[in-house]
């Protein structure tokens, strides 16, 4: 078995056990596994290609952070949890722009409208919840919604699998941050916590996938 199957399958089994850890609320299960799952997948992207993008790697590295502060209860861990993910979505944002050769204001317009109606319909539900935080949500709602409108405006451009990969990880990953918003700020529920876990995981998975795929931008 290779450094590329040992390392995937690191990955899913840690995502597995944490998502299990979730369902049944046994804390040592999250705690341990929950930082090997962007451990595994970063591997996973080294071992991957032979030479790698920074920018990727520090979002990785970002995102593994991010996953740390969020395991702890608190506004600071939650802040510095909000932060790490916020920087790694401007780099997410970066390495798709890198990618896009033209866009005209058509595309700017129709990319721009799904993602920003998603996220003007979070914050009016979440307004009054939000107290103090609603500066630093808002911040990071729209940083996401970008991300998401740079990765349709690449696919739309392409056409292209490498693309097409790119916009599911921003979708998914708008849905799964919409939904921990929404379960701390406006209704908590368990089933919740379980489904922003999966979809964060598939969402990275898929951003991975974009990164090592072979075919044309």
């Amino acid at each position: 078995m290779n450094k590329i199957k040992i390392t995937l399958f690191a990955f899913v089994l840690a995502s597995i056990i944490d998502i299990i850890g979730i369902i049944f609320s046994i804390p040592i299960l999250v705690y341990i596994f929950k930082p090997f799952i962007i451990l595994s997948l970063l591997f996973l992207y080294v071992f991957s290609l032979p030479k790698r993008l920074k920018w990727y790697v520090m979002a990785l590295e970002l995102c593994f952070f991010g996953d740390v502060f969020l395991m702890f209860s608190g506004e600071l861990f939650f802040s510095a949890g909000l932060v790490s993910f916020l920087i790694a979505h401007v780099l997410f944002i970066k390495i798709v722009i890198s990618r896009i050769k033209e866009v005209n204001f058509l595309k700017m317009i129709f990319s721009t409208l799904p993602f920003l109606a998603v996220f003007g319909l979070l914050i009016y539900t979440l307004k009054d919840s939000l107290h103090e935080m609603l500066g630093p949500v808002i911040i990071y709602g729209l940083t996401i919604a970008t991300f998401g409108t740079v990765s349709l405006i690449y696919f739309l451009n392409t056409k292209s699998k490498k693309s097409l990969l790119m916009l599911f990880g921003a979708v998914i990953f708008m849905i799964s941050d919409s939904l921990l918003a929404i379960n701390k700020f406006y209704n908590p529920a368990h089933v919740l916590e379980v489904i922003v876990m999966a979809t964060y995981v598939l969402a990275q998975y898929f951003i991975f996938r974009s990164m090592v795929q072979k075919n044309a931008l």
